[in-house]
C-alpha cells in the first residue's frame, strides 16, 4: 500500500480541519436561508427511476467538497418546511437551539446503548428523559425511559410491556395460542395496527374505539368491551390512550379509563392493561401546566387563557397514564429522530429486560443504567436528548409556553373566521389543540344542517355520495386557484378521527407549528374559502 495516498486519506477524511468544514457548513447554511425569499413548492422534482438506474459510488478519493457536491442536489431539493405558509401537518421547523444540539451529538456519534459507547451522552439522556418526564406526569419520584427511532417505537414499548404483564414469559414463549387484544381509539393514529401487527398479536386482534365529536375515546363502550372481551376470557394487553390526535388534536380522559381499566381489572381478577399514552403530537402542552392564569405574565388576552385552563385540565390525564410516547420533533420543534417512551415508574421496564448473558456483546452492561438490556435496537443515536436539552435550556419554559399559546391562538382564530362562513364547518370546534379541521361545501349549502343530519343518520346514501365528495373537491378547487406566494399550504384527511355510524368524515387541516404563520396568514385563508 502506498502509506503517503493512505495517510492523505486520513488525514482528508479523519482529521479535522475547521476551515474546510466551516466552509461547507455556511455554504449549506446560506442555502437554508435562501429558501425564505422563495415559496414552498408542493413536491420538488423526483426521478426514482433515475436513482436506481444511476448507483454511485467514485473511484478515486476526493475531498470534503466531493462529499457535498454529491448530496447538494438533494439537500436543495428538500423543504425545510421553513415558509410560514406549510401548515399542511404536525410537522413544523426545526429550531436552531435543538440545530446545536444535534451538531454536539454528531460531532461525538454516542450510541447510547451502554455508558462504554457513550459515556456522558448517556448521562444526558436520563437528564432529558427524566425532565420530559417530569412535564408530563408532574414532579414524579421514579421516571425511568429512552429515546427511540420514532414515536411508532415508542408506542411498541408500552404494548409490550403490557404484552408482558397479561402474559409472564411472552418475550421467551411467545403468546403459545392466547387470544390476546389491544385497545384503541377509532381515532388514533395508524401506528396502531403497525404495533399490533408486528407484536404479533394481529392487527384483526387491535379493537378500536369509537370517539365523541370530540374525538376523545367513549368510556362507555370501552367499558362495554371490557365487559365482552372479559367474560370471553380474553386477554387484554393495552389499552392506547391518544393525547392530540394527529388530525384533529382530540385528547382522550385518561384518568377516567384508568379507573375503568382498575375496577374491569379487580372485577373479572385479571391483570390490569397497560394504559399507554400516544401524546406524540400533543405532550407539549405539558409545558402550559404551570402558566399561572391569574397573575398572566405574559398578558394573554381572556379567550386565550380559558384555553390554557381547558388544557391545564387536560394535561392532569397524563399523570395517570403507566407510560408515555412523546416526538419532540414535532411541537417541540426538534430534529429528526427525537422520540423517546418514558415510563411512570422505573420497575415498569422489568417487563422489557435481559441479563447480561442474553447480550455477550455488552458483556460489561450494567443492568442499573445501561439500557441495552432491556432496549429494541442495539444502536440508538444520540440526537434526541442532544436536541431536547439543547431546546428547552435555551428557549426556556416561557419562551417555550409563548410558542404553545400562539399556536392555540392562531388556531382559534381559523375556527371563529370559519364559523362564520355558511357554507363551512368546523369540525373538532371544541378541542384544544394547534390543529384545525372542517368542512368546505359549496356556495348556498347549510354546512351545520348537513353535518348535523349526518351525525343523526339522517342523510341518505344519496346524499352521502353528493356531500362528502364536495369537501375534497373545493380543497382540490382551491389548491389550483391559489397564489403560492401569498396562500398557506393545506392538509386532507379522508377519515378526521369521528365516525359516527360508521361513516368516515373527510376534512380540510390546517396544523400551527409553524412560530412565523401569523393572523394575516389565518385571515387569507377565510377569504380564499369565501371567495372559492
Amino acid at each position: 500500500m502506498d502509506r503517503e495516498k493512505y495517510q492523505e486519506l486520513v488525514s482528508t477524511f479523519f482529521e479535522w480541519n475547521q476551515p474546510a468544514i466551516s466552509q461547507i457548513f455556511a455554504e449549506l447554511l446560506s442555502a437554508v436561508a435562501a429558501e425564505e425569499s422563495s415559496t414552498p413548492s408542493s413536491f420538488m422534482s423526483q426521478n426514482y427511476e433515475t436513482a436506481r438506474a444511476n448507483p454511485e459510488i467514485h473511484v478515486l478519493p476526493g475531498n470534503l467538497k466531493d462529499a457535498r457536491d454529491a448530496v447538494f442536489p438533494y439537500f436543495w431539493g428538500t423543504d425545510s418546511w421553513n415558509n410560514p405558509l406549510h401548515l399542511e401537518n404536525v410537522r413544523g421547523p426545526a429550531n436552531q437551539a435543538s440545530l446545536i444540539g444535534a451538531m454536539a451529538c454528531m460531532l461525538k456519534n454516542p450510541n447510547l446503548c451502554t455508558d462504554r459507547y457513550s459515556q456522558r451522552s448517556n448521562e444526558l439522556e436520563v437528564k432529558a428523559i427524566t425532565t420530559l418526564a417530569n412535564l408530563i406526569f408532574y414532579h414524579i419520584d421514579d421516571p425511568w425511559g429512552v429515546f427511540t427511532i420514532g414515536g411508532t417505537i415508542s408506542n411498541l414499548y408500552g404494548a409490550k410491556i403490557g404484552l408482558e404483564r397479561v402474559l409472564p414469559g411472552a418475550m421467551r414463549s411467545g403468546i403459545m395460542g392466547n387470544k390476546v387484544v389491544g385497545i384503541c381509539s377509532k381515532a388514533g393514529h395508524y401506528s396502531n395496527q403497525t404495533v399490533a401487527g408486528w407484536l404479533g398479536i394481529g392487527t384483526s386482534n387491535l379493537i378500536e374505539i369509537p370517539t365523541d365529536e370530540n374525538l376523545a375515546m367513549r368510556l362507555d363502550l370501552l367499558e362495554s368491551k371490557l365487559d365482552e372481551l372479559y367474560r370471553d376470557q380474553v386477554k387484554v394487553a393495552y389499552v392506547c390512550a391518544t393525547f392530540g390526535t394527529t388530525d384533529g388534536f382530540g385528547i382522550d380522559d385518561i384518568e377516567s379509563m384508568r379507573y375503568v381499566l382498575e375496577t374491569k381489572s379487580k372485577e373479572f381478577g385479571v391483570p390490569m392493561p397497560q394504559l399507554h399514552a400516544d401524546a406524540a403530537v400533543g405532550w407539549a402542552l405539558s409545558m402550559l401546566t404551570d402558566y399561572d392564569t391569574q397573575k398572566n405574565s405574559l398578558r394573554m388576552e381572556n379567550p386565550l387563557l380559558d384555553i390554557i385552563k381547558r388544557v391545564q385540565t387536560k394535561n392532569r390525564g397524563l399523570r395517570f397514564a403507566d407510560s408515555v410516547t412523546i416526538d419532540f420533533h414535532k411541537m417541540g420543534r426538534g430534529h429528526y429522530p427525537s422520540s423517546a417512551f418514558i415510563v411512570n415508574r422505573r420497575e415498569d421496564l422489568k417487563f422489557l429486560s435481559r441479563t447480561v448473558s442474553d447480550t455477550p456483546y455488552f458483556s460489561d452492561a450494567d443492568a442499573s443504567r445501561d439500557p441495552a438490556l432491556f432496549t429494541l435496537e442495539c444502536s440508538r443515536p444520540g440526537i434526541g436528548p442532544y436536541c431536547v436539552i439543547a431546546s428547552l435550556n435555551g428557549i426556556g419554559l416561557t419562551g417555550w409556553q409563548m410558542l404553545l399559546a400562539r399556536s392555540l391562538e392562531l388556531a382559534q382564530r381559523l375556527k371563529d373566521k370559519l364559523s362564520s362562513i355558511e357554507h363551512c364547518k368546523v369540525l373538532n370546534a371544541g378541542t384544544c389543540g394547534a390543529s384545525v379541521n372542517w368542512w368546505v361545501l359549496p356556495k348556498g349549502r347549510n354546512a351545520e344542517d348537513i353535518y348535523q343530519r349526518l351525525v343523526r343518520n339522517e342523510l341518505t346514501p344519496e346524499q352521502l355520495a353528493r356531500y362528502l365528495p364536495e369537501v375534497r373537491q373545493l380543497f382540490d378547487k382551491r389548491t389550483k386557484m391559489m397564489d403560492p406566494a401569498l396562500d398557506a399550504r393545506l392538509g386532507f384527511t379522508t377519515s378526521f378521527g369521528y365516525c359516527p355510524h360508521g361513516i368516515d368524515i373527510p376534512a380540510w387541516k390546517a396544523v400551527f407549528f409553524n412560530p412565523k404563520t401569523d393572523e394575516s396568514i389565518v385571515d387569507r385563508i377565510a377569504l380564499s374559502i369565501a371567495e372559492l
